[in-house]
């Protein structure tokens, strides 16, 4: 079974990113975290950590659909 809450380290992993880039993500908001234990250490829900990944997929999407890729000219 895998574990509810997930350390910095671990979301870094999965999504293959940089520690400093998720707790950068957690302390702007952009990813829900909480901070629990008398030493306030940040942990992710594995769920809030799915919705994240889904929007970011709609987000990309939305991105694509309004930049499409166009032809390059022959030089």
């Amino acid at each position: 079974m895998e574990p509810r809450f997930l350390l910095l380290s671990d979301v870094a992993t999965e999504l293959n990113v940089s520690d400093s880039q998720v707790y950068h993500m957690v302390r702007s908001g952009e990813l829900p975290a909480i901070k629990i234990g008398g030493r306030g250490q940040w942990r992710v829900e594995r769920s809030k950590l799915e919705e994240y990944i889904q929007q970011k997929y709609a987000e990309t999407a939305e991105w694509v659909r309004g930049n499409p890729l166009t032809e390059r000219e022959p030089d």
